[in-house]
C-alpha cells in the first residue's frame, strides 16, 4: 500500500509547479497542525522543496531538483529544465 504522506507530497509538488510561489501563499495552503500529516514538513525534510531568498525580495519556494525528479519517477511527468 503506497505511504499516504507520498501521495500528498506528490500533490504538493505539483501544486508549486515549475515556477517558484510565494512561500505566504504555499504556507498557507500547504501547513498542518495535524502531526499524521506533516506534508510540508517531510517535503522540506526529504530535500523536494527549496526556498531561496533575495535580501529585500519576497521569500519564494520551488521545488528543488531532486523533487522534481520524485514527481517525474512517481507520475510520470518530464523533469523541468530549472
Amino acid at each position: 500500500m503506497p505511504d499516504p504522506i507520498d501521495a500528498l507530497i506528490l500533490d504538493l509538488l505539483e501544486w508549486i509547479g515549475p515556477k517558484p510561489r510565494p512561500y505566504r501563499e504555499v504556507i498557507e495552503a500547504w501547513r498542518t497542525s495535524c502531526p499524521r500529516l506533516p506534508v510540508w514538513e517531510d517535503a522540506n525534510e526529504r530535500g523536494f522543496i527549496e526556498q531561496p531568498h533575495s535580501r529585500g525580495s519576497e521569500a519564494m519556494v520551488s521545488v528543488s531538483a531532486l523533487g522534481a525528479k520524485f514527481l517525474a519517477e512517481r507520475r510520470h511527468i518530464p523533469l523541468s529544465a530549472s
